[in-house]
């Protein structure tokens, strides 16, 4: 009888294991890729994002092969835009022509990931003057940052076609004023051409639609300018009219010249006066006051012109 008992409570186990070994979990299916705008699409955060994008068009591209970068504005990002304009209530007040530039703004033609972010301009997709592509600034110094002020919020999300950054804000296209502004490397150069007893408004000018080239001197430059002459300790030190010829012999008006376009022993016309291109050994600037100075970064383009950045002051 004993015996007969255990084999009894064997065979009940051996079932147990055969009905537990039918019940198994069927395997999770693989979750099918997606594209930039898939990615969005799923994306809760991003749905006025995604409002935006076939509002302006931007389907196709942005499922094309790419591959491209994203910089994704949420959807507190895009209110928060609806909101600086009170003749905007909904992205439909928004002209298709701005929009498109705006979005476009925010994408580059390059799958960049955040460990490739460095201080730097990278082109986007966005187009200025003539058609040229406007720069995006990167500033990873002390934090990410785009455009001067957008944070990421989420980074490096795959898709099938680049990567997509999560921002904090809807990068507007920078013009030549914000172009100096959100660069660090340029505030002895906002200083002097926001000084208060300037007889010339720059900031409402250079703000204008342009277009215009700027040759703008680093803060460095403005430093050796200083040191340059015992009596300048600051700015403010400089007389009024000889900052304002200085400063108009960096801007050129009614122009967005790009490098490819500037030639060797090129006459160009500013505001305070005319200089010469010298392209033997680099691009550089002779001034009439026969100065030397070099162009070390060119063709920061803007939504009202273009950027070349100098490393010294040009004297007329």
């Amino acid at each position: 009888m004993q015996n007969l008992k255990y084999f009894f409570f064997g065979l009940l186990a051996i079932s147990a294991i055969t009905f537990t070994s039918c019940e198994e979990e069927e395997p999770t299916p693989p979750v099918e890729p997606k594209d930039i705008v898939e990615t969005a699409m799923a994306t809760d955060d991003l749905s006025i994002l995604v409002d935006a994008v076939v509002q302006a068009g931007l389907v196709e591209t942005l499922q094309g092969d790419g591959p491209f970068t994203v910089f994704a504005p949420t959807n507190d990002a895009f209110q928060a835009l609806l909101d600086s304009n009170p003749d905007w209530n909904s992205l439909s007040d928004i002209d298709n022509a701005t929009l498109t530039n705006v979005l476009t703004f925010h994408v580059i033609a390059a799958d960049v990931k955040s460990t490739d972010l460095t201080d730097s301009y990278v082109t986007t997709l966005a187009a200025g003057p003539n058609d040229e592509q406007m720069v995006l600034q990167i500033d990873v110094t002390g934090g990410v940052k785009f455009n001067g002020s957008a944070t990421p919020t989420t980074v490096d999300v795959e898709t099938t076609n680049g990567t997509v950054h999560i921002i904090d804000e809807v990068m507007l296209p920078p013009s030549v004023v914000n172009l100096a502004l959100n660069n660090p490397n340029f505030s002895i150069l906002v200083s002097a051409l926001t000084r208060s007893d300037l007889t010339t408004d720059y900031v409402s000018i250079l703000s204008g639609d342009g277009p215009f080239t700027v040759f703008a001197p680093t803060n460095d430059a403005f430093i050796a300018l200083l040191d340059s002459n015992d009596d300048w300790n600051t700015l403010d030190d400089i007389p009024v009219a000889t900052l304002e010829a200085v400063l108009n012999y960096h801007v050129v008006s009614g122009a967005n010249v790009q490098s490819k376009e500037l030639t060797d022993e090129q006459e160009v016309t500013a505001l305070g006066g005319t200089f010469t291109i010298d392209l033997t050994g680099g691009a550089k600037i002779k001034t009439t006051s026969n100065q030397s100075v070099n162009i070390v970064l060119t063709d920061v383009q803007g939504s009202n012109g273009v950027v070349h950045v100098i490393d010294a002051i040009l004297l007329p």
